[in-house]
């Protein structure tokens, strides 16, 4: 009876894999017959999981959807990756889903053995989020979910969207992907008034159904969507934009620019190229000076007049604050 109660578990885990195993394949994996594998399947589907088989040379058996989540089979390693991800999920932008993710880790706590209760206790107890920025506003989970089906069944998706300033459009789109930034979420789509792909934050859409009809999609923007829209939120969103050479190697420079300021290309072994934007060039000299790199500027030209008025300034400021005759040094008295 034991064996035959691990071997049940041993089924289900690997059923449990998504993916579709022959008759012969999970006989061999459980070291039985066919037939044995056949009565296992029956004993599961009796224990009421929903066990799919497909007939034929190329069919097998596969775990279905059902009408309860079934016991989760966890190896040790799966388990500990499942408690961190929960309590990942407790800081990041969903709305209402850190609640949801504090029950369920407290759930699976309480049946994880001591060793991983330990592991897990220690990765809590020494380990510090950083919680994403108090001023980005929350995804409805529900609002997510919708966008994730229109993308899955490629609807055509109808909302209204809020810009920076609050004024609302309604948009009609073929929605791509959803790409998920540090701080917020985004959809990527084909706007179809427009005629043009465009990236939407998802915190400002508000779907207006019925959406559809169904669409044929398109070739997305780039290969490379997390690029994409990383290029777009920190260079395309804004009227000023520059192109930098830092002169240290990528991986260091990746180390202090975060894809939401700026996108990184390598430019030799010792340089890279830094695309960005801002509001202006007094901004951009400000930004790319704080960057803590030497650099120099690619393009536009405007950008060397703006950084030469900005280092005028500040040495006026430092002979003001090394005293009188400094100061009219500097002010050419």
């Amino acid at each position: 009876m034991l064996e035959t109660s691990a071997r049940l578990l041993r089924l289900l885990s690997l059923l449990q894999a998504h993916r579709e195993w022959s008759g012969s394949a999970l006989a061999e994996r459980l070291g039985v017959t066919p037939r044995t594998v056949r009565r296992d399947v029956d004993r599961l589907r009796e224990l009421g999981y929903p066990v799919n088989a497909s007939p034929g040379t190329g069919g097998g058996y596969q775990l279905g959807a059902g009408a309860e989540l079934p016991p989760l089979l966890l190896d040790d390693d799966e388990a500990v990756a499942v408690a961190v991800g929960l309590r990942t999920a407790a800081g990041n932008g969903i709305e209402g889903i850190g609640e949801t993710s504090v029950r369920a880790l407290a759930k699976l706590e309480q049946v994880l053995p001591h060793r991983l209760r330990r592991r897990v206790g220690a990765l809590n107890a020494f380990t510090v989020p950083i919680l994403r920025d108090p001023g980005a506003s929350a995804v409805d989970p529900g609002v997510l979910t919708e966008l994730a089906n229109a993308c899955r069944d490629a609807e055509r998706l109808r909302f209204e969207y809020r810009d920076h300033l609050g004024a609302a459009t309604r948009r009609t789109v073929e929605p791509h992907r959803l790409v998920c930034s540090e701080r917020r979420w985004y959809l990527v789509a084909w706007d179809v008034d427009r005629e043009d792909w465009r990236t939407f934050r998802v915190d400002r859409v508000r779907p207006t159904p019925p959406h559809g009809p169904r669409f044929t999609p398109r070739r997305p923007p780039a290969e490379d969507l997390a690029a994409y829209v990383s290029q777009g939120i920190s260079t395309r969103a804004y009227a000023t934009r520059a192109v930098v050479r830092l002169l240290v190697p990528r991986a260091r420079a990746a180390e202090r620019i975060p894809p939401t300021v700026g996108t990184l290309e390598a430019d030799g072994e010792d340089s890279c190229l830094l695309r960005t934007g801002a509001f202006s060039l007094e901004v951009m000299a400000v930004h790319v000076v704080m960057l803590g790199f030497d650099f120099e500027v690619v393009e536009p030209p405007e950008l060397v007049d703006a950084l030469a008025s900005g280092r005028d300034r500040i040495d006026r400021a430092l002979a003001r604050g090394r005293g009188p005759a400094a100061s009219a040094a500097a002010d050419g008295e």
